[in-house]
């Protein structure tokens, strides 16, 4: 990863090992992540943008260890943690609940006081937020968490 890295303006991180298996899921959505993350800074690549999932950061108080969700929760929000550590410009985005509808480039970023009742994105969403924060510089060393809504994304994250 770091030769193909080396020379990189940014790298994003934006895969999940689908569910259903905890050790398949720990290796990708902990281990790969963090491989990346040390990678990047070893080529020298300072920006680095982390795809995660809303609540990453707050789920692990709030599940149940047996519940099957919880090896995802864990390993995303371990690897939030070692990025957030790391020397990188990061950014973490967390989209909500994934769909197939077409971008709208427009969200409602999540906050504690702040929680929809849909709580969908649509992946073309995500696409247009990870381009945005790159293409701006917007977002560094922070965490936005978000779903679909009515508010341009140029206007509110930056």
């Amino acid at each position: 990863l770091t030769a193909v890295f080396s020379g990189a303006f940014a790298v994003v991180f934006s895969a999940g090992a689908g569910g259903g298996n905890p050790a398949r899921t720990r290796a990708v959505d902990f281990e790969a992540a963090t491989r990346a993350v040390r990678a990047a800074e070893t080529a020298g690549v300072k920006r680095f943008v982390m795809v995660s999932y809303a609540g990453s950061g707050s789920d692990l108080e709030r599940l149940d260890p047996d519940n099957s969700f919880y090896p995802y929760a864990k390993a995303k929000s371990d690897a939030d943690e070692f990025l957030r550590a790391s020397t990188l410009d990061y950014t973490i985005l967390g989209p909500g609940m994934l769909t197939l509808e077409p971008a709208t480039a427009r969200v409602t970023v999540l906050g504690s006081d702040n929680r929809p009742t849909d709580t969908s994105t649509s992946r073309a969403n995500v696409a247009a937020m990870i381009a945005h924060v790159l293409a701006n510089n917007a977002a560094i060393r922070q965490t936005v968490d978000f779903v679909d809504g009515p508010t341009p994304i140029l206007s509110v994250v930056t």
